[in-house]
């Protein structure tokens, strides 16, 4: 590559300004890292799109990231805190099981204080657009789209990026943000461990007559689970929540073609009647599921976050999560290590990454991939052992509580910004 370089240098160079992309930037930025955030599309786009329905579920210590961030200033009137959360088994008629677990987010209290949601639904258009603002009040942030990385060159002193506008950026260090299959992973040689379910996510918002009151519901059915969100409710006042539908794919793909009536009856027989009359509303989108495990998470000057290191069925709403516990730990690293007059590239900081985030990952892949299989079926004495273990749970408070705390992401060695703190 020229040595003509940009000749602003980065700390940070960010490859994706989804999600987890523009989150990593906004962190490192505002905790004094100069950085660049490069995507193919303007930043805008991801913003003007009109409502479509798709939902992010923010965990409990997320949203106290977000908080830290300032980001949550802009996000805490248009999000639905998740109070309870009941699980069962179902049937094909999607009629749920009288046995079941049920979540309260009291249980999870500490103290005297009232007690935190598990949770909060957000819109996704939302969330983007709150994230979007404060990267462009952030100095220490460029952004630099829409523009698209040609070529990367990791050397032992910096990262050189060549640009489809002709511009060249160098940076101690480059981020893939770019998802599931990234190019920079596969270019760097890493390997992962993938595999698909053979299911679709049919994604969607149902609106219903009656309050849905903070309460989660997953429903285990045969082709797999059916997620129903609880969402705020509508300008016009209308109850809503947001839908995630698990289907075996070549019944996903007959039930997308359905026309509407016949598509809403299908529907409405998985919901059931507890919040009254139902009906889907807006678009419905589809995704096919799988499993992405990066077989490593770093390279010579360079790390993997969120879905470029692990993409997770959505099963138990922790995918993106991981991702936001995956840049905590990150900025908290990289920043220790500046301070220090460290290099925030090298290879001994970016292991302390991965001893702090591999474990975590691991258990969190692992566990929604077992939960997936065990519950995606309709084996008879399979669904036995399910109720009563679910039911089993239900009956010893100290269990809840163990799961509560671990999906509100209260286990484990939590980053500064997770605990609502600067690095």
């Amino acid at each position: 590559m020229p040595p003509d370089l940009d000749s602003q240098r980065f700390d940070l160079a960010v490859i994706g300004a989804g999600l987890n992309g523009s989150l990593l930037a906004l962190a490192a930025g505002q905790s004094g890292l100069r950085t660049a955030l490069v995507d193919r599309v303007p930043l805008s786009s991801l913003t003007e799109a009109g409502f479509d329905g798709r939902t992010t579920a923010i965990a409990y210590t997320s949203q106290r990231l977000f908080k830290a961030l300032g980001v949550w200033d802009d996000l805490a009137g248009r999000a639905e805190p998740i109070l309870d959360i009941r699980i069962s088994d179902a049937g094909h008629d999607g009629r749920a099981s009288p046995l079941f677990l049920h979540f309260d987010h009291r249980e999870a209290g500490e103290g005297e204080g009232e007690a935190a949601p598990m949770g909060w639904i957000v819109e996704n258009r939302f969330l983007r657009t709150a994230i979007l603002r404060r990267l462009q009040n952030c100095p220490s942030v460029e952004l630099v789209a829409p523009d698209e990385a040609l070529d990367t060159v990791r050397n032992p002193d910096k990262v050189e990026i060549a640009l489809k506008s002709g511009r060249r950026l160098a940076a101690r260090l480059v981020a893939s943000a770019e998802g599931r299959f990234g190019t920079m992973r596969e270019d760097a040689g890493i390997g992962a461990r993938a595999w698909s379910y053979g299911q679709i996510a049919i994604v969607l918002v149902a609106r219903h007559e009656r309050p849905h009151r903070g309460v989660a519901q997953e429903k285990f059915l045969p082709g797999g689970p059916f997620a129903i969100l609880p969402m705020s409710d509508s300008d016009a006042g209308e109850h809503r929540s947001s839908i995630v539908w698990t289907e075996r794919a070549s019944i996903a793909k007959r039930l997308l073609e359905l026309d509407a009536p016949r598509f809403q009856a299908e529907f409405a027989r998985r919901f059931g009647d507890y919040l009254g009359h139902v009906d889907p509303v807006g678009p419905r989108w589809w995704y096919p599921l799988g499993l992405v495990h990066a077989e490593r998470y770093i390279d010579e000057r360079m790390v993997l976050v969120g879905d470029a290191a692990h993409g997770l069925h959505p099963i138990a709403g922790q995918g993106y999560n991981l991702g936001v516990r995956d840049i905590a730990a990150l900025v908290e690293v990289l920043i220790d290590a500046k301070r220090l007059g460290l290099d925030i590239g090298a290879a001994d900081t970016l292991e302390r990454y991965v001893r702090w985030r591999r474990a975590d990952n691991f258990t969190m892949v692992a566990a929604t991939d077992l939960l997936n299989r065990l519950f995606s079926n309709d084996i008879k004495p399979l669904r036995l052992v399910r109720d009563v273990g679910l039911a089993a749970v239900n009956r010893v408070p100290p269990l809840r509580k163990f799961f509560v705390r671990h999906a509100m992401g209260l286990a484990g060695d939590l980053p500064k910004l997770i605990r609502g703190e600067r690095p």
